[in-house]
């Protein structure tokens, strides 16, 4: 999944992009809000994560011209501003969610999961394939209940094609939700990364639930 940090003060981007990218998302960052949009306009993200205070273009003149181009981003605001009228102005240009400064790192993190499970309209936060469990809050799979250790890479692809179960995803499609920039840095890493996905959730004979569409892209599901 691809999310925009959009934060004016070094030490707290820096931090966001490095807990962001260990949770296994395609991280891109931006200190000036002018910038950021620009960004915005050039490529698709799935979160924005938007401090309210920059410089060039404030974060909620950033988040109107997000909604007025029907952008398909969900935006997590982050201010040290805590009113009850700084909330309802933030929500009424069309953020999705608000996190005040200071905040743990690990609310973020969960506040992150929740939008991208909305913005795929995943109600539960578990999706079932066969005898594989992918908790999406929780981060973990399981298989025939046994718990399975993916990395963070592996973890971020089967999550992306669990958010699309049943539906054919193409590689572009997945280039642009694992990579900063949409390209990988070699033509067969996705099959590389299938390639170990399989070992560990159809191994031992286990159903088959990863299915290569040759033409066309991947598709998770169970195939009669």
């Amino acid at each position: 999944m691809r999310v925009l940090v959009v934060e004016d003060y070094d030490p707290l981007r820096v931090a966001l992009k490095k807990a962001l990218t260990e949770a296994g998302y395609a991280v891109v960052t931006e200190s000036d809000g002018a910038a950021a949009l620009e960004l915005l306009l050039s490529r698709p993200f799935d979160v924005v994560v938007l401090d309210l205070m920059l410089p060039g273009l404030d974060g909620i003149e950033v988040l109107r011209r997000i909604r007025a181009e029907k952008l398909d981003a969900h935006v997590l605001i982050l201010t040290a501003r805590d009113t009850v009228d700084d909330r309802i102005t933030g929500l009424d240009s069309g953020a999705d969610d608000y996190l005040v400064k200071p905040f743990e790192m690990k609310e973020l993190l969960a506040r992150t999961r929740a939008l991208v499970r909305r913005k795929y309209d995943q109600k539960d936060t578990k999706v079932t394939v066969g005898d594989v469990e992918i908790d999406t809050a929780g981060r973990h799979v399981q298989v025939a209940g046994e718990p399975v250790v993916l990395t963070a890479r592996e973890y971020a692809l089967l999550e992306y094609l669990a958010l699309r179960k049943g539906q054919i995803v193409t590689r572009d499609e997945i280039g642009d939700h694992l990579y900063y920039n949409g390209r990988p840095s070699s033509s067969n890493v996705i099959d590389v990364y299938m390639g170990y996905l399989r070992r560990k959730l159809e191994g031992g004979g286990r159903p088959k639930i990863l299915h290569t569409k040759r033409g066309q892209g991947y598709l998770l599901g169970v195939v009669d």
